[in-house]
């Protein structure tokens, strides 16, 4: 059984609070798809990417990084009655689990694996054109931390949660993820000019950024 909600303060109202999922929704869907037709438009004007690119780790990471996203907003979806959650938790799933497919459809394009020689984020620790670099692993052939990714055991105590307490505990982990998938990206738009992954990361920091924005509210609601 879901425990008994408490009143929220700041929501304004369901009609204004699902309007905001709405547009959140609806800035998604656009950018994404402009991201996928502006990379069907540019892939012939592109060169395959090479196996320790930027690219390729970046199709590699975010793979792992979206199923990640999926799986959290499912396990969500079926712990809380609150329509506002689950129609984000929805989109949120559905969103990042076609990318992620379009991310698996890049490598096989570009005739590469789809596991890579190096360890994970290690195309983030090579400085791109601002000098940046994520960090170094501390053990030289280690893979390095996603960042934003929920540990295991939040994971399972997300799963045990429901009601109130399972929204909080998903609000919160999914705003780091969101924040480590942005990171991500930005990383990826400093090491690349193949436009049609530029795009690709553009919409990753656009639709979560909106989306980072009404998760804090809708924890801030939540006391």
């Amino acid at each position: 059984m879901h425990q008994a909600r408490s009143p929220r303060p700041g929501i304004g109202g369901r009609p204004g609070r699902v309007a905001l999922i709405l547009t959140a929704i609806l800035t998604a869907v656009v950018v994404g798809i402009a991201a996928f037709s502006i990379g069907r438009l540019s892939t012939l004007a592109d060169a395959p990417p090479s196996g320790t690119s930027a690219e390729a780790g970046f199709a590699r990471d975010m793979q792992v990084h979206h199923n990640q996203g999926a799986l959290l907003a499912m396990i969500v979806r079926d712990r809380t009655d609150d329509p506002e959650l689950r129609l984000l938790a929805y989109d949120i799933a559905t969103t990042q689990a076609q990318q992620s497919g379009q991310l698996f459809g890049w490598l096989t394009q570009w005739g590469l694996p789809q596991a890579g020689r190096e360890p994970s984020m290690t195309w983030m620790t090579r400085p791109g054109r601002s000098g940046e670099e994520h960090g170094h692993s501390a053990t030289p052939g280690a893979a390095l931390a996603m960042p934003g990714l929920a540990t295991g055991a939040q994971i399972s105590e997300l799963s045990a949660a429901s009601g109130v307490e399972a929204e909080r505990i998903f609000l919160t982990l999914m705003i780091a993820h969101h924040e480590g998938a942005v990171e991500m990206a930005e990383g990826l738009l400093d090491r690349s000019d193949n436009e049609t992954v530029r795009a690709f990361a553009q919409a990753v920091v656009t639709s979560q950024s909106s989306e980072i924005e009404l998760m804090t509210g809708m924890l801030a609601a939540r006391g």
